[in-house]
């Protein structure tokens, strides 16, 4: 048997006591991880923990916490409380339990409480109420717990319209300060909404017999997230609930998993569940408490669509939809009519059509199909309609392909969800551009399946076009509209990586698009999307500066549509040397520096800015006349803007010298940890009009733009336009080099000089 042994020692600043043979005892904790280990824990704590207590009638040692409730982790704390009626020694007592325990070095959280004191602790500190509820005899007079549970579950009850207000608000802090556990790559287990923490908060509403708290699938995921911090406290060998990235790998050999990633898949279905029956058990709160909707009345049924009625604030199914073979789309319709309604589904109703409901045929019926779109345009309702559904198996009911992505975790730290949470969130998002699109059917229903190819071998927009085709055929859609689908959900990436990847200045660039696209409307649908998308992947995946591009490159494919030719850029102004020089001017998230022309004058701006911690989204270089002009996009890197003058004042030294940029950014990359396990850099070449694209795909680190074009300089190579795009800890970026770079000679040299001015090192 795996055992943790806590052997008894004199711990700081204690006195050695004498003990009976029984409290001098090792105990040895079993550290397996699972129910049968948990169990086997908490017997070994039991026994040991009993043989402490001397022996009376008028006193009782309680745990509470895990420890009450048999979910003992391998180092989790041991919560005790040691009730007593009065005992005159009962501090000397209490020290014969306590000193034991702390000398075998286990974690103690313990209290000694009248059962009056405890029940008025109880009465003005949830957290301590919730223990109490939970509360387990250890040993001693049971009579004494009986009453202290008895009165505190009274307590709990009258005043529960009171406390339960007060716990829902104090979740709502613990949430605010730790996040959702379903979309975290490091979550806490205990803390985080989802968590261990929340199933205490359904055990406190079931003791006021408000809602039910223990149903299966609740109880699975208890089980489960029990399990993944047996097996973290095993790994770390101390306690700890942080789900750490680098410990993944290990801990699905102890769960019998085949890899790190499925831990953290169900790891997010469990506390999606857990978050959905505690949302569900609040609704049930709030319409418990006084002046909730169902209490001292009758409830009503107001019709909302048909087979569907809300009533007490829910849509319910309405009396004739309850037949012995249902009509196929009415779960569809269900969720379409509650998510317009803006209401939540009543649990009894998303159970009876989880269990009765009749497979769709295909295609689909025009009502089932309307439904699904009806509720892809819902807007912000549409996200808690379609993850009620999923908890009952309703949606990969309807999409089977879901299941591939369901709960599927995203590395990119750039995305705040899961794979399929993002598709609902992008559909969401989408319906606010529904009024810009010709065909708004077609927009959702790309939003809800642009990412269907993630999980599987190779390009996921290649990968999946043929997927999102096929579920648009089975719902019923024209072969001409499946192929839209097919096109947009293939080409999802083609807006935001041209405009941040390539000169819009660029004729090739237009053409290349505008071939690929094909006509307006496709347009339309993508330049819908591409926005979606961004904006339901998080806030670092789109800019002001990127808005603009996307734009532009919009604006100008859609002329080559309409007019068959590719707009001309207005020819930038040259720069004049009209007083001293350098001159910088910053604007925004704009930085422009004019100086005398020289190869490193590219490298000098970046490397500064990197210095002020400006990340480089866009550059252009204007020469004329022996004056150049460098014009950067920028956006901060950690969300903060520097101080205006000093940049101004740091850039004109750059620019003349002055300012040793490469000491400073490689003393900056040696205090800052680099990529672990990156992939090699690679250089891909594609044609440009009087020019060359360079373009570079390597790990991102502070600095990189400087290096490279500092390398690119010193290989006598003129950059006419960069463009830089950072994908979490990606990097590809596009340098247009002047010259028709024929030679492949000279494509080696400047390809061999830019790999090595990849690596932080080189610097």
């Amino acid at each position: 048997m795996n055992v943790r042994e806590a052997v008894p020692t004199t711990g700081p600043g204690r006195s050695a006591k004498p003990r009976g043979p029984d409290r001098s005892q090792a105990i040895e904790v079993p550290v397996g991880v699972g129910a049968a280990a948990r169990e086997d824990r908490s017997r070994a704590l039991d026994a040991w923990l009993a043989c402490l207590l001397p022996a009376g009638d008028d006193l009782a040692l309680v745990a509470v916490g895990g420890l009450a409730r048999r979910e003992c982790a391998p180092y989790g704390d041991l919560d005790l409380v040691l009730l007593h009626t009065g005992t005159a020694d009962i501090e000397a007592v209490a020290e014969e339990i306590w000193y034991p325990i702390w000398d075998a070095r286990l974690s103690l959280d313990h209290s000694v409480r009248t059962v009056d004191e405890a029940v008025e602790i109880a009465g003005t500190d949830v957290k301590a109420a919730l223990g109490m509820l939970d509360a387990r005899l250890i040993a001693g007079d049971a009579a004494l717990l009986a009453r202290l549970r008895e009165r505190v579950t009274a307590q709990w009850r009258r005043g529960a319209a009171r406390t339960l207000l007060q716990l829902h608000e104090l979740c709502q802090q613990r949430w605010s300060a730790h996040g959702e556990l379903a979309f975290l790559l490091e979550g806490d287990l205990k803390e985080a909404r989802g968590g261990l923490r929340d199933l205490g908060v359904l055990r406190g509403i079931g003791y006021a017999g408000v809602a039910d708290a223990g149903r299966p699938a609740v109880r699975a995921a208890q089980r489960w997230l029990l399990d993944v911090r047996d097996a973290l406290h095993t790994v770390a060998g101390r306690r700890v609930d942080r789900l750490l990235a680098q410990d993944r790998a290990e801990l699905a050999g102890l769960l019998d998993l085949g890899s790190g990633d499925e831990v953290l898949r169900r790891v997010t279905d469990a506390a999606r569940t857990v978050t959905y029956a505690l949302d569900d058990a609040w609704r049930a709160v709030g319409r418990w408490r006084p002046g909730g909707s169902s209490r001292g009345r009758r409830p009503t049924r107001t019709p909302i669509a048909r087979d569907v009625v809300e009533q007490d604030g829910e849509a319910v199914l309405a009396r004739a939809a309850v037949t012995p073979i249902p009509d196929p789309s009415l779960a569809l319709r269900v969720a379409a009519a509650a998510a317009r309604s803006g209401l939540p589904i009543a649990r009894p109703t998303l159970e009876w059509l989880a269990q009765f409901s009749a497979p769709l045929p295909s295609p689909w019926p025009a009502a089932a199909r309307d439904a699904l779109l009806t509720l892809l345009g819902a807007g912000d309702p549409l996200v808690a309609t379609w993850e009620a559904c999923d908890r009952y198996g309703l949606v990969t009911a309807w999409l089977p392909e879901w299941s591939r992505v369901r709960s599927l975790p995203q590395h990119n730290p750039v995305h705040r969800f899961t794979v399929d949470r993002h598709l609902v969130e992008t559909a969401r998002a989408a319906a606010t551009y529904v009024r810009e699109v010709p065909r708004p059917d077609l927009l959702m229903l790309c939003a809800l399946l642009h990412d269907l190819g993630k999980g599987a071998p190779g390009d996921h927009s290649i990968v999946g076009a043929p997927m999102a085709a096929a579920v648009a055929a089975r719902i019923g859609l024209a072969e001409a509209d499946c192929a839209v689908v097919e096109r947009v959900v293939r080409l999802h990436l083609l807006l935001p990586e041209t405009a941040t990847r390539r000169d819009l200045g660029d004729p090739v660039t237009v053409r290349a698009v505008a071939d690929a696209v094909g006509d307006t409307d496709t347009l339309a649908l993508l330049y819908a999307l591409t926005r979606a998308d961004a904006a339901a992947t998080g806030p670092a995946a789109w800019s002001s500066w990127k808005g603009r591009l996307v734009a532009q490159l919009v604006d100008r494919v859609e002329h080559a549509l309409d007019t068959g030719r590719v707009p001309r850029m207005p020819p930038a102004a040259p720069p004049i040397a009209v007083g001293p020089l350098p001159r910088v001017r910053l604007d925004g998230d704009r930085v422009t520096v004019t100086a005398p022309d020289s190869p490193g004058l590219l490298a000098a701006v970046a490397g500064c800015l990197s210095l002020h911690r400006l990340d480089v989204v866009a550059a252009d270089v204007h020469a004329f006349d022996g004056v150049a002009r460098v014009m950067c996009g920028v956006q901060p890197r950690y969300g903060g803007t520097p101080d205006p003058d000093l940049l101004g004042r740091d850039l004109r030294r750059a620019v003349a010298g002055e300012l040793d940029v490469a000491a400073r950014l490689a003393a900056r990359e040696r205090s800052t940890r680099g990529p672990v396990g990156a992939a090699a850099p690679r250089v891909v070449w594609q044609p440009a009009t009087g020019a060359a694209v360079l373009e570079l795909r390597a790990a991102d680190s502070p600095g990189l733009l400087y290096r490279v074009a500092r390398a690119l300089a010193a290989a006598g190579v003129r950059v006419r336009a960069a463009r830089i795009s950072t994908l979490g800890g990606a990097a590809v970026d596009a340098f247009y080099l002047v010259g028709a770079w024929d030679d492949a000679r000279a494509r080696a040299a400047v390809e061999a000089a830019v790999l090595g001015a990849a690596l932080p090192s080189a610097g």
